[in-house]
């Protein structure tokens, strides 16, 4: 059985944990933190979008992300939601649902009835957008805490506040550490959320509202809340969320309904994601023999199920060639 370290318990860390413990390894998970959460993991909107995403990502990214929502619901039964993605933009900004539409695939124009059967909360409120039924959504706290909790139960071993690991008693690393990392091909790209609670607003999927300076999404979540983001911002700072970005974040919420500016700030977060000049992630082996998986940037739950497979057979090829 091979024994394997996986550095990291954000999901870069646990998808691949979980497919190395299914395909028999002896798996222990290193954290420095101490407990599940507090990464940029637990600040994200859990989209699992990849037509949407194609609007300003490569094709790799529609490709690797395709299959996520299946990998999750196999994973965790019950823990994704399939309602698909609304994309919307108010009138004077009509040329940027143009043009969102004509950078993707696999939607429907809906004009303004279709968007008030969809969200009635938003009935009135646009006349055009944009349905990709095909996409889903997850909640991303409740998703890690819940793969921690069947990890366990695999089999695999927690290790929180891990210092320093003798790599030697295991046969394989693989580091998922993110920014942490140190690989000098990383740029950090800052991202900042909010949380919002309001019983004033329903949502039955993610919304995004094109803008030409600050489109934004909103992902509702448990109890009436709702993850609003996401900045994106070119610095490894990862400091408090700003008050530029808050002012930003409230007023396109606002504007997608009025009812958010009565809403809770119950949570503000910012985060550094690792990314590569490309912004495609990787799934490589060091010189040193350690895999890596890095360069999620913004798409760490979609795809991270297809870098754990290509981390998973790296080390399971290697290993039946030796």
């Amino acid at each position: 059985m091979r024994r394997v370290l996986v550095k990291g318990a954000g999901v870069a860390g646990l998808t691949a944990a979980h497919e190395l413990a299914a395909r028999g390894a002896s798996v222990t998970v290193a954290e420095i933190r101490s407990r599940i959460g507090g990464n940029a993991s637990w600040l994200a909107g859990g989209m699992l979008a990849p037509w949407c995403e194609g609007e300003s990502a490569e094709e790799a990214v529609v490709t690797l992300g395709i299959t996520s929502a299946d990998w999750w619901e196999r994973a965790l039964p019950g823990l994704v939601t399939r309602a698909g993605t609304l994309v919307v933009a108010h009138a004077r900004d009509a040329s940027e649902l143009a043009r969102f539409a004509a950078r993707t695939c696999n939607c429907q124009s809906v004009d303004e009835e279709a968007i008030a059967t969809l969200e009635p909360d938003l009935a009135g409120r646009f006349r055009q957008g944009l349905f990709f039924a095909g996409e889903a959504h997850l909640d991303p706290r409740r998703v890690l805490e819940a793969l921690a909790g069947k990890l366990r139960a695999m089999g695999v071993v927690f290790l929180f506040e891990a210092g320093e690991i003798a790599c030697s008693d295991f046969d394989q690393v693989i580091d998922c550490t993110g920014i942490a990392q140190g690989d000098d091909d990383l740029r950090g790209v800052r991202g900042e959320m909010l949380l919002l609670s309001t019983r004033d607003v329903s949502l039955a999927r993610p919304v995004r509202l094109l803008h030409p300076r600050h489109p934004i999404y909103i992902v509702p979540r448990a109890d009436h809340h709702f993850m609003v983001g996401a900045t994106m911002i070119e610095s490894d700072h990862d400091g408090p969320i700003t008050a530029r970005s808050l002012m930003e974040l409230l007023n396109a919420a606002y504007a997608l309904h009025p009812a958010f500016g009565e809403a809770e700030i119950v949570e503000t977060g910012a985060g550094v994601r690792p990314a590569y000049s490309d912004n495609l992630p990787r799934a490589k082996r060091r010189k040193d023999g350690t895999i890596t998986i890095n360069g999620l940037y913004r798409h760490g739950f979609l795809l991270s199920p297809a870098m754990a497979e290509q981390a998973a057979s790296l080390l399971f090829n290697a290993s039946a060639d030796n």
